[in-house]
């Protein structure tokens, strides 16, 4: 392409400060460096990860920042050393990476990458420490290796997975964060099995994609666990075939389920990080063969507390990152299944907004309204 090897100047929404608006600005975007690659985004969207680290609340603020980590584009050029992709490939970038050379990326259980597991702290490149994105000379921080909220990016290549050309962005864009993780979390670590019962605490994004994770592996019984009864009706469309609001009942939800379904069930996916729900999803699995297992980020200062019996009796505890998917090896497949048919991803969208309007997209989760909202960098 005529623009590689150059500096690109592009729209970028900027957050220079906690909790403030986004503000659309001219950003310069410097060529990729070795084993990194420059993405035109053509469709991003908003995950509650983005609205948590620009709220700043819990953790070391960084600004000023272009956040954005779920997305679709096309490669636009590549630096020295890439070649698992060229210019005018289809891809999705990941908050987390591949490097395929350390002992995570070499074992068929981890997804843990070592070099390029997530670093929300981190707002350079890993290659020379910098940012590729500036303005009037002065950085403009990077988010999680990713920073799609630009009309161009820049990443490690190990965190861009390449996909079905065929496959349409402005869809499968939500693969790559949030309906990974709850989809994998459901197929890939509780495999539930046919006809099994599952529970799943907290019906957002993430609980509704374990809910369709749960659906397609052929549970029979898929019961949503969520605070807000708005949220059921809603769930239907995922899988979810009964509903328990905590607040309904005078005895603890663990209890309710165990009553609901004959002594425990059989899965248990947690999607809130609150604490009291993860140990609620692990306590409702039935003795003898349930598995809970924990999606949710708890505070930084929380206890999970149990009493060891409950694991004596043999239930089984687990925690997933990212749906135990490795981004660049599995997520094509997951684009895959959406091809196919079997994995629907329209449901989950139900907004859409220009890029010139991505505030809005805030707005509406602050709201706590849709499930997911895109954002068309071109109008």
């Amino acid at each position: 392409m005529a623009t590689a090897g150059k500096v690109i100047k592009c729209k970028a929404a900027v957050a220079w400060e906690a909790g403030k608006p986004l503000s659309i600005e001219e950003v310069e975007v410097a060529p990729p460096q070795a084993m990194e690659v420059r993405v035109k985004i053509l469709f991003t969207s908003l995950c509650h990860t983005d609205v948590y680290f620009w709220e700043a609340k819990g953790q070391t603020p960084v600004f000023p920042r272009i956040f954005g980590h779920e997305a679709g584009g096309i490669v636009e050029s590549v630096g020295e050393g890439v070649t698992d992709v060229a210019p005018g490939d289809h891809v999705l970038p990941v908050f987390t990476g591949e490097c395929k050379e350390c002992a995570h990326c070499k074992s068929a259980e981890s997804n843990m990458c070592d070099l390029l597991r997530i670093n929300t702290d981190r707002g350079v490149m890993i290659g020379d420490g910098k940012s590729r994105f500036s303005i009037n000379g002065k950085p403009i921080y990077h988010f999680t290796g990713t920073s799609t909220f630009s009309e161009y990016t820049v990443m490690h290549v190990g965190s861009v997975a390449k996909i079905n050309p065929e496959a349409p962005l402005d869809k499968v864009c939500v693969l790559s964060c949030g309906i990974s993780t709850g989809l994998g979390a459901s197929i890939n670590v509780a495999k539930p099995p046919k006809g099994s019962t599952v529970a799943i605490f907290g019906l957002g994004a993430v609980g509704l994609a374990a809910a369709e994770g749960a659906r397609i592996a052929g549970a029979s019984r898929i019961i949503g666990v969520d605070l807000n009864a708005n949220r059921f009706e809603e769930a239907k469309k995922f899988g979810c075939t009964e509903f328990v609001n905590p607040k309904d009942h005078n005895k603890p939800v663990q209890e309710v389920l165990a009553e609901m379904t004959n002594g425990g069930v059989d899965r248990s996916v947690e999607c809130t990080g609150n604490i009291n729900a993860m140990i609620q999803a692990f306590e409702c699995v039935h003795d003898g063969w349930g598995v809970a297992v924990l999606v949710g980020v708890p505070h930084k200062d929380a206890e999970f507390k149990t009493h060891p019996m409950n694991f004596l009796n043999e239930r089984t505890l687990k925690g997933t990152f990212f749906g135990n998917y490795k981004p660049r090896t599995d997520l094509p497949n997951v684009v895959e299944l959406y091809m196919k048919k079997e994995l629907e991803v329209e449901k989950f969208i139900t907004h859409s907004v220009p890029f010139a309007e991505i505030n809005k997209a805030f707005d509406l989760m602050a709201k706590g309204e849709g499930i997911r909202c895109i954002i068309r960098m071109e109008n």
